[in-house]
């Protein structure tokens, strides 16, 4: 669990709830990557997608898992494990197809 930063007097959430939270975060803004990664599979249709756009918010991502394994934030590494591998999956069909 990763640690917590406010002062303990000062808590609104328990740090299960603020687990909860990351957790609850981590999938609203991993899963938003999903119908696009499924729409260019199904499509390979790649030509509104920039690809600089898209390596630089991979490249971005590798670094936000890197520190969530550093830190030992769970909702940090599933957040962005997900996301690299969808963000992957878009830049590969970018590169196939063009």
């Amino acid at each position: 669990m990763a640690k917590q930063i406010s002062s303990p007097r000062f808590a609104i959430m328990s740090p299960a709830a603020i687990e909860l939270l990351g957790f609850a975060a981590a999938a609203l803004t991993s899963l938003c990557w999903l119908p696009q990664a499924w729409r260019t599979i199904r499509t390979r249709d790649t030509r509104a997608i920039s690809l600089w756009t898209q390596g630089l918010f991979a490249a971005g991502t590798a670094l936000w898992l890197s520190y969530g394994i550093q830190i030992l934030s769970w909702p940090v590494i599933a957040a962005n494990a997900l996301t690299l591998v969808l963000v992957l999956i878009i830049v590969t069909m970018k590169l196939r197809f063009g």
